[in-house]
C-alpha cells in the first residue's frame, strides 16, 4: 500500500454497515466537522454582517437551501461524501442564525437559550432512543433514524453557539480561552472513552456539541478584529480558508469510496 493509499484509507470515511448514511468517525471525521462549524459561525457573520443581508433575509435564504439539500441527502441509498458534509455545513449555519435570532431579534437571554436547547436536544435523543432503541450513528440507515439524526446536529449546533457565546463573550472569558477550555473538555472525554471505558455513544455525542463552541471560539478568534479580541483576519478570509480544507478532504473521502 502507498502512502496516498494509506491517507487516503484514514480519511475515506469507511463504511462498516453499508447502508449508514453517516459516516464512520474517524480522524477525518472530526477535522471536517471542526472546520464545518467554524466556517458556519463565520459564514453566518459574513452574510447577516458584511452583505449586509440582515438576519432574518439571511436565515430565510439559508433554511430554504438547507431544506433543498437534506432532500437530496435523503433520497440517497448509502453514505455519499460531499451530499452529507454539505449538509453539516449548511446545518452550521442555520443552527448559528438560529441562536443569532433568538437573541438578537427576540432578545432571548443566552443562558435561556443553552438551557432550551439542551432540553430539547435530551428530548430529541429520548424520542429517538424510545422508537429506534439505539441512538448509535453506525445504523443510521433507515429514514427515521435519519431525521432524528438530522434534528440532533441541528439542536448541538443551536446549543453549540450559544454556549460557546455565553462562554466566551457574557462570562467575559475571551475567544482564545473559551477555546482551550471547551478544547480540554473534549481532550478530557477521549480520554475517558480510550482509557476509562467511557460509553462511546455518550462520549460522541458530548464531543460533538463541545466541537460547535470550540469551533465558533476560534473562527472568532480568527475572524474578529483586533479591538474585539481578534486576530483580524476577517469572516471572508477565514470562510474560505476552511471550504477550502472541507472541499480538499471530502475530495479525498471520495477517491477513497470509488476505489472500493
Amino acid at each position: 500500500m502507498t502512502a496516498l493509499d494509506t491517507g487516503i484509507e484514514l480519511l475515506d470515511g469507511r463504511q462498516t454497515n453499508p447502508r449508514n448514511k453517516v459516516p464512520d468517525v474517524t480522524a477525518a471525521f472530526w477535522l471536517i466537522k471542526l472546520m464545518a462549524v467554524t466556517m458556519g459561525e463565520t459564514a453566518a457573520d459574513y452574510l447577516n454582517v458584511n452583505l449586509g443581508m440582515g438576519l432574518t433575509t439571511t436565515s430565510l435564504m439559508m433554511t430554504v437551501l438547507l431544506v433543498g439539500t437534506l432532500a437530496l441527502q435523503f433520497s440517497r441509498d448509502r453514505y455519499v461524501p460531499w451530499t452529507y458534509w454539505l449538509n453539516v455545513v449548511l446545518i452550521s449555519v442555520v443552527g448559528t442564525l438560529i441562536t443569532d435570532n433568538l437573541v438578537d431579534n427576540l432578545g432571548v437571554s443566552l443562558v435561556t437559550c443553552t438551557a432550551v436547547f439542551s432540553v430539547a436536544i435530551a428530548a430529541c435523543f429520548a424520542l429517538w432512543y424510545g422508537e429506534e432503541g439505539t441512538l448509535s450513528i453506525h445504523d443510521v440507515d433507515n429514514p427515521v433514524r435519519e431525521a432524528f439524526y438530522w434534528v440532533a446536529i441541528l439542536c448541538t449546533f443551536a446549543l453549540g453557539t450559544a454556549a460557546g457565546d455565553l462562554v466566551a463573550e457574557q462570562f467575559g472569558l475571551g475567544y482564545l480561552a473559551s477555546g482551550i477550555l471547551f478544547g480540554s473538555v473534549i481532550a478530557s472525554l477521549a480520554f475517558g472513552y480510550f482509557a476509562l471505558g467511557l460509553d462511546g455513544i455518550l462520549a460522541f455525542w458530548l464531543v460533538y456539541i463541545l466541537t460547535r463552541p470550540l469551533g465558533a471560539s476560534f473562527g472568532d478568534l480568527l475572524s474578529q478584529p483586533a479591538d474585539y479580541g481578534g486576530l483580524g483576519f476577517g469572516t471572508v478570509t477565514t470562510s474560505l480558508g476552511f471550504l477550502a480544507f472541507i472541499i480538499a478532504t471530502v475530495a479525498a473521502m471520495s477517491v477513497g469510496l470509488r476505489r472500493r
